[in-house]
């Protein structure tokens, strides 16, 4: 199966510091797709730096040439990335549907690389970057890789889902159930990863693990104790709902 149109979502939320740099890393892209009809959504989820505006001058200065394969989702309170993914999906025009993070811990081009390699079977599965993989390429600090390990525990025992990676920001979605699945996502936190697998899973659409390319960028924004803490008390209220 070759992918023809994809859309690609790029989440953003207080990104200044290094937004300019990967905005141009999108209009380089671009010369790698020309065999596929892509879109690009930019999600501003609320951001209180310069982010808007750099957005906006990005648009303007690109006006000519590459605006039209890019379209830009703005308000002004920060709901969460969940939200930010559900507002871009319902907006998306194209038949497969990248959803990716704006540091490029895992470059666009890798779903080129998927498809590629056949790894695409099917317009009924979801496709999960995973960094458990054996044939995955990973970069990060050893706590994070431990932490990911009780996290995923944590969730194969709550919610009995057979996938080592539910938190990569890498996944290919189908029109077929994607605007069905977020439409029902209540989950807005760094918890969405796991009732959108919940969701998929109830809705019986396959969810297969696919290797990435993935480096760790600093300047994250998630607290250890205090995030991890929260995420795990959104799990019990996503395995309440569910």
């Amino acid at each position: 199966m070759k992918i023809k149109e994809l859309s690609i979502i790029f989440p953003i939320y207080n990104e200044e510091a290094r937004l300019k740099e990967n905005l141009f890393n999108i209009i380089k892209m671009f010369k790698f797709f020309k065999s596929i009809n892509i879109e690009v959504i930019l999600v501003n989820d609320g951001s209180t730096d310069n982010s808007h505006i750099i957005i906006q001058n990005f648009i303007k200065l690109i006006k000519k040439n590459d605006s039209k394969k890019i379209s830009y989702i703005y308000y002004k309170n920060n709901r969460g990335k969940g939200f930010a993914l559900k507002k871009a999906i319902i907006a998306t025009k194209k038949k497969w549907i990248l959803t990716c993070d704006i540091d490029f811990s895992t470059n666009p081009l890798e779903v080129i690389k998927w498809d590629k390699l056949n790894y695409i079977s099917s317009e009924k599965f979801c496709y999960f970057g995973s960094r458990k993989l054996k044939k995955s390429v990973i970069k990060y600090k050893f706590y994070r890789k431990f932490l990911g390990y009780i996290f995923n525990f944590i969730v194969h025992i709550m919610f009995d889902l057979r996938i080592e990676d539910t938190q990569c920001g890498f996944k290919l979605y189908n029109r077929i159930y994607s605007k069905k699945i977020f439409n029902k996502l209540y989950e807005y936190g760094y918890a969405h990863d796991v009732e959108i697998a919940v969701l998929l899973k109830k809705k019986s659409v396959k969810i297969k693990e696919l290797p990435i390319k993935w480096i760790h960028k600093n300047k994250s924004k998630v607290n250890i104790l205090y995030d991890g803490l929260n995420m795990l008390i959104k799990l019990l209220f996503i395995k309440l709902r569910h």
